[in-house]
């Protein structure tokens, strides 16, 4: 995100508390005189002068948000207090980073966003879904009460370079374990489906959502419809990796979706925006990158 608004000619603030962020992915911008960088948690309140705000604070990685659960809720509602207060005192128009998660494990397939979710509300994934929602709420409630030009999309899997290793997601799962020659984890029977958004291309959907007009509101579907089945996932890192590992199955985790697809009419209308990347050819950039990672641990 900070690479493309940079190329695109921004002044860009950087505010991590990397807690799961890593400023190794930001070394490259330290020397841009329009790059800066400060360590902040948004649960606290910010004060700075901006224009934009793109909000994408939240662990989003299952092992991640569930490590503690707590936090990942106040990240979630806390942080869009203070990123909405800091918006309204600027009037500056702000983008929420939410999830396919505010659907649950759907009944409706694909997923369009008038489709209000199937949620467990005290499951051990709530902290991360319930609270994107209440963070969306938060948002229209900001947008109505007091004018506010807020943008929401709601991302669904995405995935490229820059992930961490062992940041529990299936992609990277699949990879690093691929490329170390272990046994594939596949949770489940293997036929739970996802659809996997490569990261160029959600941050180019993000961007037009922020330069359109005011019917780009939202909330926006922003992933690549392309469904696939975790074991065909699987199967395809295996061959593009050249790995002998095999593939062993575990029992499925708590509330893990068992369909997750994009219905993206939405974005295509309104955005003149769709994924480009084929699934291949993200997953050997991917590979690449976790390939070189690696070699130097």
């Amino acid at each position: 995100m900070c690479k493309r608004l940079l190329d695109d000619g921004y002044d860009v603030l950087c505010v991590d508390n990397f807690y799961t962020g890593n400023k190794e992915n930001v070394l490259p911008l330290l020397g841009n005189p329009n790059f800066e960088l400060m360590r902040h948690d948004v649960t606290f309140p910010l004060y700075v002068e901006v224009d934009e705000i793109y909000n994408l604070a939240c662990p989003a990685s299952p092992i991640h948000y569930q490590h503690d659960p707590v936090q990942t809720t106040k990240t979630s509602v806390h942080g869009a207090i203070n990123m909405l207060g800091l918006a309204k005192r600027l009037r500056a128009r702000i983008f929420q980073a939410s999830t396919s998660e505010v659907y649950g494990d759907p009944t409706v397939h694909p997923q369009t966003e008038d489709y209000h979710g199937n949620v467990n509300p005290i499951g051990p994934r709530a902290c991360y879904d319930e609270g994107k929602r209440c963070a969306e709420t938060l948002f229209f409630d900001y947008h109505r009460q007091h004018g506010l030009e807020i943008r929401v999309g709601r991302i669904f899997n995405t995935y490229g370079p820059h992930m961490y290793p062992d940041d529990g997601r299936v992609v990277s799962n699949f990879i690093v374990q691929a490329l170390r020659g272990e046994p594939i984890t596949l949770y489940g029977d293997g036929r739970q489906t996802r659809s996997f958004c490569y990261v160029d291309d959600l941050i180019d959907g993000i961007v037009r959502m922020m330069r359109a007009g005011a019917e780009a509101t939202g909330p926006m579907n922003l992933g690549n419809p392309a469904e696939i089945t975790v074991g065909e996932l699987a199967h395809r890192v295996v061959a593009l990796t050249g790995s002998t590992s095999p593939i062993v199955h575990r029992p499925l985790p708590a509330d893990d979706p068992l369909q997750r697809q994009p219905n993206i009419e939405k974005a295509r209308k309104l955005l003149a925006w769709e994924p480009t990347v084929a699934l291949d050819d993200g997953l050997r950039a991917t590979i690449d990158y976790f390939r070189a990672v690696l070699a130097t641990k």
